[in-house]
């Protein structure tokens, strides 16, 4: 054991200056090699992924890491929220603008055109000479030609600031063109469908932003004692965003809500008494209040009202307790001009284009279903706040 012991110890001693010089050699091998392709880099070396060294590999402690880490870098790939800051300098030569509207980041910002509007234009000359006026003011109305009288006598009580909109939900348009007017107003039609139902799909705010005031009006309403003009004037004096115009009825009917009804001799009125809900504060029916049946939005209260419109519930019921929620605060910003008033004529109208289920009347299933839809929107807007505010308890 001892003379193997001393063997080893003695054979490495005698190897140990063979093997240093071999890493010797190695190392300055290396060294050559690495100063050759130190030579054949460029100058700079771009780092493609931000503005550090550091920054090559994802930071732990960076919230998007875990996204980073999964997922490979695709410079064509846009983001489905069209955000993407480095998408950019992906290629200079390409236009990305991640502030211009969604779907719109590949163009030049002051090409963008966002906004619509329903003004009508000539099919020859100069796109600058279409228009001898641009309306201010939208008014839509969804109606039957079996009301083409009182349309066209509420339509006479507008002046030209103001652009006409039917909607028509009978189907029929061209019987319209006996009266001049027609011929100047925007016609849509889909058969039996409701006022709620087109505003959603043909009133989007983009598209109306060219009003300052949007008329969403039903077709069975007696105009003998109201002004366009005068009526605009009065909301922009007591800075009322969602209004609508005091109202009074003829026999055979009646008005829901008693802060609708006109009040004698004032111009404005945004509160009331009605025991019957017990209200309790400026909370509607009795304060930040206007009933579906005609109300007038400013552009940015309607920018808010329009989201407010589920798209399956389309008889609109249920919206006007929640109208509130578009300005702050809403019992000065919502009211009743009584000085330009209007009547709830109660004509037969869109009731009328239902079908007869279970033995009911057409008239009797419509209501039904608004009665149904009234609750269902209750219900999703009670859950949504909830929703909300049990979210930012977490």
């Amino acid at each position: 054991m001892v003379a193997h012991l001393t063997w080893w110890r003695g054979s490495s001693i005698v190897k140990r200056p063979e093997e240093s010089m071999k890493l010797v050699i190695t190392a300055c091998v290396g060294i050559v090699f690495g100063f050759l392709i130190g030579l054949s880099l460029p100058s700079k070396l771009s780092i493609p992924y931000g503005d550090s060294p550091f920054k090559i590999f994802p930071n732990p402690n960076d919230a998007n890491h875990a996204i980073a880490a999964k997922t490979p870098v695709n410079c064509s790939t846009v983001p489905e929220n069209g955000t993407d800051p480095d998408h950019k300098t992906a290629d200079p030569s390409k236009i990305w603008v991640p502030a211009n509207p969604r779907g719109a980041e590949r163009l030049p910002p002051t090409f963008v055109e966002s906004k619509s509007d329903f003004y009508l234009r000539r099919l020859w000359g100069v796109p600058s000479e279409d228009l001898k006026i641009k309306p201010k003011y939208l008014v839509t109305f969804t109606v039957g030609y079996d009301q083409k009288d009182n349309i066209d006598a509420a339509v006479k009580k507008f002046s030209d600031d103001f652009q006409i909109l039917l909607f028509h939900y009978d189907g029929q348009t061209t019987e319209w063109d006996e009266l001049e007017w027609s011929k100047k107003a925007i016609h849509v039609s889909a058969r039996k469908q409701s006022k709620w139902w087109f505003a959603k799909r043909f009133l989007y705010p983009d598209v109306v932003a060219a009003y300052d005031y949007i008329f969403i009006w039903d077709e069975d309403l007696g105009l003998e004692n109201y002004d366009g003009e005068e009526y605009i004037k009065l909301v922009k004096k007591h800075g009322l965003e969602i209004s609508q115009p005091g109202a009074e009825t003829r026999a055979g009917s009646k008005l829901t809500w008693n802060l609708t009804r006109r009040k004698n001799g004032t111009e404005v009125h945004k509160s009331s008494e009605q025991a019957q809900w017990n209200c309790r504060g400026p909370e509607p029916p009795c304060a930040g209040f206007v009933e579906i049946m005609a109300p007038v939005f400013s552009r940015e209260a309607w920018r808010c009202a329009w989201h407010l419109i589920q798209n399956d519930l389309i008889h609109g019921w249920g919206l006007d307790f929640a109208l509130g929620l578009c300005v702050e605060p809403a019992h000065e910003k919502i009211g009743v001009v009584d000085a330009q008033w209007i009547i709830h004529q109660g004509l037969p109208s869109l009731g009328n284009q239902g079908e007869e289920i279970e033995g009911k009347e057409p008239w009797q299933a419509v209501r039904d279903r608004c009665t149904s839809e009234w609750r269902t929107f209750g219900e999703r807007l009670k859950n949504a706040k909830e929703a909300y505010f049990r979210s930012r308890r977490t």
